[in-house]
């Protein structure tokens, strides 16, 4: 066997070794929803953009199939941007069903961060269809909720179902961000996607705020 050729087998078994531990993490991130056999459709909830300065924040429900073959479901946060892209599409197609809901930063300002968020999340479920028997929730218990819900503290990073909202809800916010950039693109949000940045502290002071900007997080910095 040439050296060329050992390299080769070497590079495989490696590619094959990282793809089975890939396989035996992903049983592990079903755990949650293999513990409720009794319920056929069960939904993964998350956010993304509670933090942000400006835009909307936005949350996601997302059933996914009894026997979903995805790989590589984490935590949003834990992901590269590429990688994110490449399981949102992923997701979308592979999905039971999923739903989105965004909630304003005029929203925001009116009812608070964690209500808005709430009523994102709800908005979110709402879309699904069909409707989920129990949701998985990233460490949140949502009122107004008739479905039983379970609370997962770090659920993004425990839970396929969580961790597949996640995506969605950052990659959707994400989305939007980088339209926003084009229409006011002297904040930077295609960079920052709107958190408190040194950079967009300094834009805010410069230019005060835009449209998007919630005026309940930015008194510090106009």
């Amino acid at each position: 066997m040439t050296k060329t050729e050992e390299k080769r087998l070497e590079r495989e078994r490696r590619q094959a070794e990282r793809l089975e531990a890939e396989k035996q993490r992903m049983q592990q991130m079903f755990s949650y929803e293999r513990e409720h056999p009794e319920a056929a459709f069960i939904c993964g909830i998350d956010e993304a953009g509670r933090g942000p300065l400006a835009g909307p924040v936005v949350a996601a429900a997302v059933i996914l199939p009894k026997d979903c073959p995805i790989l590589y479901l984490n935590d949003s946060k834990k992901l590269s941007e590429k990688k994110r892209e490449e399981l949102y599409e992923v997701i979308r197609e592979g999905a039971v069903s999923v739903g989105v809901g965004f909630a304003s930063p005029e929203r925001i300002d009116e009812i608070n961060i964690l209500n808005a968020t709430y009523e994102a999340m709800r908005e979110a479920i709402a879309q699904l269809s069909p409707q989920p028997e129990l949701c998985l929730n990233d460490a949140v218990t949502i009122p107004g909720v008739a479905i039983p819900q379970i609370p997962i503290i770090k659920g993004d990073a425990k839970s396929a179902s969580i961790a597949a909202a996640s995506i969605i809800a950052k990659v959707t916010r994400d989305h939007y961000m980088l339209e926003m950039d084009e229409r006011y693109p002297e904040y930077g949000f295609a960079k920052h996607k709107a958190y408190g940045t040194a950079a967009h502290i300094e834009a805010l002071k410069k230019y005060g705020p835009c449209p998007i900007h919630r005026r309940s997080f930015i008194g510090n910095f106009t």
